[in-house]
């Protein structure tokens, strides 16, 4: 395991309740990440593959998009890619990664995945695309090998879920859920009022409190206070460790999106959800735009 003592000994402190900060994101990207091993970087990579996943949508939609610099691919990569990708068929283009430029590596196995499904499809709903690549990604995720980083995915899949099953139930419309865990299937089979996650999730009763609160507003705050408080908790006994900085980048971008907002941008995000519902599309906390991000 690798101690990386003196990096975390040197960021700054960060609170829940700061409303002000001297850190960003970005610039946690650019000064902690080239200073990890190469397998503790590519685990960090993973939280910033969110960013990638909205660039990869926006591309899709229009190629002159503006990108998210936070992510891992760079325009001129994802170009490159979507070059190869119409290769793909062609039999020297089977190991289709290898052929990548050196530079462009941070490119998951479920992007081939999503894009080969994406282009053999008549369907082009855009929220169904944006949630069969938030499953991909969350699969790929739980996978990584790290326990604290798989389990960080799953607790995130399994909140955006039940939140939207309660949603479901409520506005007596279908949504979908994603995934095929335990909690996924679940949700998918129970009648049951809390589904039956009860017996298996510890806080059932704060995810059906937060499901309940009819303030958008202070919903948001609500999850990301559940979130914290995951971090804190399976952090407790960790130090000096790569844990320890993925959950130092989650807290800061969690304070950085709420000092971004103000009423006036809740007021528009209330009303971008309620246009949702009356659209039959009903999409999980992560994805009406508070965030401006994920996980």
């Amino acid at each position: 395991m690798n101690d990386y003592h003196y990096l975390i000994a040197g960021l700054p402190d960060i609170k829940i309740e700061d409303n002000k900060l001297t850190y960003s994101v970005t610039s946690f990207k650019e000064e902690v990440r080239p200073r990890l091993s190469a397998i503790d970087a590519r685990l960090m990579d993973m939280f910033f593959m969110k960013f990638d996943n909205q660039n990869l949508l926006q591309y899709l939609k229009d190629t002159e998009a503006k990108f998210d610099g936070r992510g891992n691919i760079t325009k001129d990569e994802m170009e490159e890619y979507f070059r190869l990708f119409s290769h793909i068929n062609e039999p020297k283009y089977k190991n289709f990664l290898s052929f990548l430029k050196p530079k462009a590596k941070y490119f998951p196995p479920y992007f081939k995945t999503f894009l080969s499904e994406y282009r053999n499809a008549e369907d082009t709903d855009a929220a169904k695309w944006e949630n069969r690549l938030t499953e991909l990604y969350y699969q790929w995720a739980m996978n990584c090998g790290n326990k604290f980083i798989s389990n960080w995915f799953e607790f995130n899949l399994n909140l955006n879920n039940i939140l939207a099953a309660f949603n479901s139930r409520k506005y007596k419309m279908n949504v979908e859920v994603l995934g095929n865990n335990a909690v996924s299937i679940f949700i998918k089979t129970s009648k049951q009022r809390d589904f039956g996650l009860s017996a298996i999730i510890e806080d059932m009763d704060i995810f059906q409190r937060i499901a309940d609160e009819t303030d958008l507003f202070e919903r948001e705050k609500k999850i990301d206070l559940l979130k914290w408080k995951w971090l804190e908790d399976k952090t407790f006994f960790k130090y000096f460790c790569i844990e320890i900085l993925f959950a130092y980048l989650v807290k800061l971008e969690i304070i950085e999106r709420w000092i971004s907002l103000d009423p006036i941008e809740g007021e528009k995000i209330f009303r971008s959800l309620i246009n949702n519902l009356k659209e039959g599309v009903v999409k999980s906390p992560e994805s009406i735009n508070l965030q401006k991000s994920l996980l």
